[in-house]
């Protein structure tokens, strides 16, 4: 059976099946407490992952939304005596309209400068928590009892399955979101999110809906944590706890609803088996004997040389015992362990444990077998159409100084629908820089853009994209974790129909939208010919393909416009052949294509009309044996036959 990520979701939702009886089995309460904290731990891991996993931003502020959702089943349940039922659906809202306020700020910054925004924000939660005494109670914390259920007061072990069941609920909910649109477009956002704007997908606008959709999660954990303790305080959801959550859905494995348990349970156990020296001791030389026979392995098989890559990993190893042995306790250094496990990970374990372990089955599992898929609909221009011949982009006078240089400088372009229309001329001429400009890449310093009747200079790239102008790049910006076919989809976000409830309800609607993208993903695939390879990742097809779904995507949009830079660049002469043969069929069907390319055979062979660019200028425009002719153009770009 072949490891996918649906079918470990199916294996997380059964192992929290497995786990219902076992406080039937001889659990003593305080291991059925610590299940609780994990299956807890993981609802909030599942929303954190949406945000680390699949857009590859790091938050540092989920503990303090996890405080959030504690705080307002206290508050709800301390000021209004309110409880668990009312409590959960309103902590969802507040932590999801929290996670909004967090991410309108903090996703104009990147990177580390990210991380710092969310861990200000957990640190100025935990303050207010703590000096808003009237609302919170203040360092006094809030005292919390269960509800009744069907007349009874649960006990531990009947609130353990309480949150087993929320937990495969969240497993299933967070599945059905990620194999949806908006699952495709946040893993796209991590992988090109230049490319994603320009499908359509706005990279800030969906980075806000996996914040909000992370945080509703933090709030349903939350809120089960707080009546699972019965006492909630300002200290719990302190930095430690950031800490603690960073290790598990990194240590677990990014984009696994599976790898969110096993992390879950390594942050809820480890510190209690930290607080055991003689336990420590034990595990740590267990860990030096693993390394030495991973390095022994490792000499035999390639000789000293390859114990360099992980000689840093192997001396951690190999000191740890001896350190343990000096040490009374060690769960004053709990924070330098998470970290190093989390360096450790990192560098190491990138894809976590359960990519170790995916990679590790993979070669043992046989070939996956055909999918069914829905019959491909042939692949016809679905969008608006004039008449041959009418102007259908029109670009005036349009400037790009970047500082004193002027990349663009007073050019100006007319394309007529049905044609294809060759941009041409030296490097550092303008080109791309022309691209960038007509797909909302770039915001003119001058001049005017007109797409039909409609002015869209400074609107946003996936404004554009909507509105009927499509792209390739000149280098190719695939979305390489994805399949081709989710390649596709991605584009084909704009024909979905339905809301995240639709999603989530899977309602007939929402399912018919669904199989009617895919339909046109197979068909555009079958297309440009790439229907074999429709289930391979893009990072591992071959540059000619790639070439070839960078077209498919962009026609996904069903754009009035299609810009295609420097398509050629790097393929052999039956590709490019191919590839002609795909453009001219592509302008058959109504698309118009502006081509910027370097073969000046491609050009002349295809081309109804040829701008020629030099610094930033027109110099020459017309059929392609006039502009062949053109002595500007020979001696700026075509050069003189010695």
């Amino acid at each position: 059976m072949r490891v996918t990520p649906e079918g470990l979701a199916v294996g997380a939702i059964g192992l929290c099946a497995l786990a219902l009886p076992l406080p039937f089995l001889g659990m003593t309460n305080y291991y059925v407490h610590l299940g609780m904290v994990i299956a807890i731990y993981s609802i909030l891991l599942l929303g954190l992952d949406i945000v680390v996993g699949y857009t590859g931003e790091v938050s540092l502020g989920h503990a303090a939304l996890f405080g959030i959702g504690a705080y307002t089943a206290g508050v709800l349940l301390f000021q209004l005596k309110l409880g668990l039922w009312f409590a959960l659906p309103a902590a969802m809202a507040v932590t999801a309209l929290f996670g909004l306020l967090l991410a309108l700020p903090a996703l104009k910054v990147t990177g580390p400068y990210l991380a710092m925004v969310t861990l200000a924000f957990g640190t100025i939660v935990q303050i207010l928590i703590n000096e808003m005494t009237p609302l919170t109670n203040g360092p006094m914390g809030i005292k919390l009892n269960r509800p009744l259920l069907l007349g009874y007061l649960p006990k531990d072990r009947e609130y353990y399955f309480l949150v087993l069941l929320f937990l495969g609920l969240s497993i299933l909910v967070v599945n059905r979101i990620l194999r949806s649109g908006y699952g495709r477009a946040f893993q796209a956002l991590r992988d090109a999110p230049i490319a994603s704007d320009c499908m359509g997908v706005s990279v800030w606008l969906y980075k806000v809906y996996a914040f909000v959709i992370s945080a509703a999660m933090a709030g349903l954990a939350g809120t089960l944590f707080a009546y699972s303790e019965q006492y909630i305080s300002p200290n719990t959801y302190s930095f430690e706890l950031t800490i603690l959550f960073l290790l598990a859905v990194t240590m677990g494995g990014r984009k696994s609803r599976l790898g969110v348990i096993l992390g879950a349970s390594i942050v809820v156990l480890l510190p209690n088996y930290l607080a055991d020296i003689e336990l420590v001791r034990l595990i740590a030389a267990l860990i030096g004997m693993g390394a030495l026979m991973v390095a022994g392995i490792q000499w035999h098989k390639a000789g000293p040389r390859a114990l360099a890559p992980i000689a840093v990993p192997l001396i951690l190893c190999l000191s740890a015992w001896p350190i343990t042995l000096s040490l009374a306790s060690v769960t004053d250094y709990k924070l330098t362990i998470f970290g190093l496990m989390i360096l450790f990970v990192v560098f190491y374990l990138p894809e976590g444990l359960i990519g170790r372990i995916r990679e590790i089955l993979a070669p043992l599992t046989p070939a996956a077998p055909d999918i069914a898929r829905p019959p491909a609909q042939m692949f016809t221009a679905e969008g608006p159409r004039g008449a041959k011949g009418e102007v259908v982009l029109n670009a005036s006078s349009i400037k790009m100084y970047f500082g004193g240089l002027r990349a663009l400088d007073g050019v100006s372009l007319s394309v007529k629908r049905g044609e294809i229309h060759g941009l041409i001329g030296p490097n550092g001429s303008g080109k791309s820089t022309l691209m960038n400009v007509l797909s909302g890449l770039y915001r003119p310093t001058g001049g005017e853009i007109n797409l039909g009747n409609v002015r869209i200079d400074g609107h946003a790239p996936p404004e554009i994209a909507l509105r009927g102008i499509a792209r390739t790049f000149q280098n190719v910006q695939l979305f390489g974790e994805m399949t081709a076919t989710e390649n596709v989809l991605v584009a084909l976000n704009h024909r979905l129909r339905g809301n995240l409830l639709d999603i989530i309800l899977a309602t007939p609607r929402y399912r018919r939208s669904e199989n009617d993208a895919r339909a046109r993903a197979f068909g555009l695939l079958d297309f440009v010919g790439l229907g074999d390879v429709a289930d391979e990742k893009a990072r591992n097809l071959p540059y000619g393909k790639c070439r070839l779904l960078e077209i498919a995507r962009a026609l996904a949009l069903d754009p009035q416009l299609l810009l295609l830079d420097e398509p050629a660049a790097g393929l052999s002469q039956p590709d490019i052949e191919l590839l002609i043969d795909i453009v001219r069929r592509i302008r058959d069907l109504g698309v118009t294509i502006v081509l910027i390319e370097h073969h000046m055979d491609v050009v002349m062979s295809m081309c109804d009309t040829v701008t020629v660019l030099d610094f930033g200028q027109v110099i020459a425009e017309g059929t392609p044996q006039a502009v062949r002719a053109d002595p500007r153009v020979i001696e700026a770009y075509l050069g003189v036959a010695g």
